[in-house]
């Protein structure tokens, strides 16, 4: 018997036209591993207070510069945001308590579509990144300016 003559099993007989469909279960691999990663990241900064200093780095641009950028306060923010204290997260960062909506809405909706079989289509287009952009561009400068004082963290 040579290397040529091997038995190969049968496999059953596959259409080009009719791609294989993954089971629901299978389908939500994907959505509910994000929500485990976000769940375990905001569980982190619900137990370590980013107000005590030493538990995380200070922020390149504030501590060279002395201005806030659209992240700062972010973490506080979200620390806030666990323990259920929406006016100080707004304080602390109303960008970053408007993004974690923003993402959890997109998450729900890819979430739905994709247990119903559906393409998730959450990508967003040009306009929505350059509108974003300019957003956080505006949130940036109003904060640095002397009378958007209570928007910094």
């Amino acid at each position: 018997m040579n290397a040529d003559s091997r038995t190969v099993p049968p496999q059953a007989p596959r259409s080009e036209g009719s791609p294989v469909t993954p089971t629901p279960a299978r389908r939500l691999v994907v959505p509910l591993g994000l929500f485990a990663a976000a769940a375990g990241a905001l569980g982190y900064v619900g137990a370590v207070d980013p107000n005590e200093p030493g538990h995380y780095p200070v922020c390149p641009l504030y501590r060279l510069t002395g201005l806030y950028c659209p992240g700062c306060g972010g973490l506080r923010s979200a620390h806030a945001l666990v323990h259920g204290d929406l006016l100080t997260a707004l304080r602390d960062n109303a960008a970053g308590v408007a993004a974690c909506l923003g993402l959890a809405v997109l998450w729900a909706v890819r979430t739905v579509r994709t247990a119903r079989g559906r393409p998730p289509r959450t990508a967003p287009g040009p306009a929505h990144l350059w509108t974003v952009g300019a957003l956080l561009l505006v949130f940036t400068v109003v904060r640095n300016l002397p009378a958007g004082g209570w928007l910094r963290p």
